[in-house]
């Protein structure tokens, strides 16, 4: 018991090693629930070679085939579906490289893409303030054709027919081959055209980018001047080749998630592509219309995603080839009579994980600003650090003034366990006369030791009261200073411009080394010798612990510990001298 403010320490180093060690668990092992999965075709569901991509269609009419196997033809790169109802739907395999034929590029004042005239597809998109590297010029490219790491977006219309639909295989003409923001213009408009002569039907599928904003508006417009009614439902799917990231202890950003996600409109879910169960998942999807979800590829600070059109039904697939996944959601079939039009939308994000954006985006879609099992913790302590980075415009600052607010919202209880503590130390002499007069009677020093803390109205567990209460909010700013994009490459002053990644000169980590060794002058001596002397190398086992840490993380411990000594000081201070007066 008398040992219990030394130990405390132990206990945290103990706490955050078997948390690193639960977090590597939960990635290498995690299990995830299912989602909706891919519907039966009389054929087969087929893996085709990168050069080929098949459409398609809509889940709602199709059976489901829980036997379906999935051929692994050798040098297997892409993902593709083939989907019929009676009879086959034959669609020729269009190499990716055609796509090169037709371009228009796009650019606004935060994006640089790509969209292919053959399918309209999303091929390629450079977020233009997100430097791949600080101070250098590269941007982050997000989608990309590379082909040993392609990632894309596809989308279109169809149906069970084999009649010409505006699919991601379909021919798309363009009035102009480049778009770009006028100059005193907020919103840009890109129409692609797509035109069926033998039925008459004209589609005009038009991405729509605002100024600032990485939520993209896409909107199909249906025009059916023939004379029969005109059958599709809309879909849309991530396609990625998606290696995976080694994992280090050195790297704490390797622990965020990497991979598809979605949310069914009530629940948000990771999918851990390495389970074999994930990688062929079937599953009655009769009752499982979702109104208000999307899907995401997601990963560290960036995503994509897709957000069906709001209180429509869509169903969500999902199937996984090594390290390759094809997510897809699909609506239902919509009929546009003759001489009659129709609108369908959806909306796309491309870009960081700016969570005012995302929340725009789509209903819960910030939730891919991951903060794990205390996001009831980190995302008010996000808002904090937002609130007051607005007032000082340095999140090096925000971080420490949050800091002092949260010591300030602790005081009550830091201030009655540091009392505890201060009585400890003063009691030190006492206790070390006790173990030297009953030291060959354990049950006796005991019963005498409690009597003095009873005499004494001291608590010794309450000095560790802080430390526990403290470690969930230190979680908590792990993951908002892990997961935030706002953080990345943020500067704080001199040599520190990247809060979000480690201390370049471990100048932080060797201050709290420094402060952490000043604290454990204010706490009790343990009596034991071992104890005494691992209490004094605790604060370089520590300081060595967070060197790998994002400096923004140890910032915030650096100033937490700087204000735990003053308080401390204080109030030793005072109990010295009262314990002085009361003693003679």
């Amino acid at each position: 018991m008398n040992t219990i403010n030394a130990r405390m320490f132990v206990w945290l180093a103990l706490v955050l090693a078997l948390w690193l060690n639960y977090e590597t668990w939960q990635s290498e092992y995690r299990v995830s629930e299912p989602i909706i999965i891919e519907p039966k075709n009389s054929g087969t569901v087929n893996l085709v070679s990168l050069a080929d991509s098949m459409p398609a269609t809509s889940p709602n009419i199709l059976p489901i085939d829980n036997s379906a196997q999935l051929p692994t033809p050798a040098n297997t790169k892409f993902i593709g579906l083939t989907n019929n109802i009676d009879a086959a739907i034959t669609l020729e395999s269009v190499p990716i490289q055609s796509k090169n034929l037709g371009r228009v590029k796009v650019t606004t004042d935060v994006l640089d893409l790509d969209i292919s005239l053959q399918g309209g597809d999303l091929l390629r998109a450079d977020l233009l303030n997100y430097p791949e590297v600080k101070g250098t010029s590269k941007p982050v490219r997000l989608l990309n054709q590379e082909v040993n790491a392609f990632y894309y977006i596809q989308s279109g219309l169809t149906d069970s027919s084999n009649t010409p639909h505006p699919n991601h295989l379909a021919r798309f003409t363009s009035a102009q081959e480049q778009y770009s923001f006028e100059l005193s213009g907020n919103e840009l408009r890109v129409p692609l055209i797509w035109v069926d002569t033998q039925r008459g039907v004209t589609v005009t599928k038009t991405y729509i980018f605002k100024r600032g904003q990485y939520k993209i508006d896409l909107e199909y417009e249906i025009q059916n001047q023939g004379t029969l009614p005109w059958s599709a439902s809309s879909y849309a799917r991530i396609l990625r080749d998606d290696k995976p990231v080694e994992q280090s202890m050195f790297d704490v950003e390797s622990y965020a998630f990497k991979g598809p996600a979605y949310y069914n409109g009530s629940e948000y879910k990771k999918l851990d592509r390495t389970k074999p169960e994930e990688k062929l998942l079937s599953k009655d999807t009769k009752d499982e219309w979702v109104k208000d979800g999307w899907i995401a590829g997601l990963q560290h600070h960036f995503v994509t995603a897709i957000v069906p059109q709001t209180g429509r039904s869509y169903s969500y697939t999902i199937k996984v080839s090594g390290e390759q996944y094809l997510l897809s959601t699909s609506g239902r079939i919509q009929t546009v009579a003759p001489l009659d039009k129709a609108t369908i939308k959806e909306t796309i994000f491309v870009g960081p994980k700016l969570q005012n954006q995302l929340k725009i985006a789509g209903q819960e879609l910030d939730l891919v600003a991951d903060y794990g099992i205390l996001t009831i913790l980190a995302r008010p302590l996000f808002w904090l650090l937002g609130f007051v980075h607005k007032a000082v415009q340095n999140w090096g600052w925000a971080i420490i003034i949050v800091t002092a607010l949260l010591k300030l919202l602790f005081y009550p209880l830091s201030e009655a366990s540091g009392k505890s503590t201060a009585k400890m130390r003063v009691l030190g002499p006492r206790l070390k006369l006790l173990q030297e007069t009953h030291k060959d009677d354990r049950e006796k020093l005991g019963r005498a030791t409690m009597e003095l803390y009873k005499r004494e109205k001291v608590n010794p567990l309450a000095g560790c009261l802080p430390i526990l209460i403290q470690m969930p909010v230190f979680f908590a700013f792990y993951w908002v200073l892990l997961e935030s994009v706002e953080m990345r490459q943020a500067p704080f002053m001199g040599w520190l411009q990247d809060l979000s990644s480690k201390d370049p000169y471990y100048v932080l980590p060797l201050i709290m080394s420094v402060a952490m060794f000043i604290q454990t002058k204010l706490n009790p001596t343990p009596p034991d010798p071992l104890q005494a002397k691992l209490f004094m190398i605790m604060p370089l086992i520590m300081s060595v612990t967070f060197a790998f840490f994002p400096a923004g993380l140890v910032l915030y411990w650096v100033t937490n510990t700087v204000l735990s000594i003053l308080q401390q000081w204080n109030i030793n201070r005072r109990i010295e001298a009262i314990s002085k007066v009361s003693h003679g």
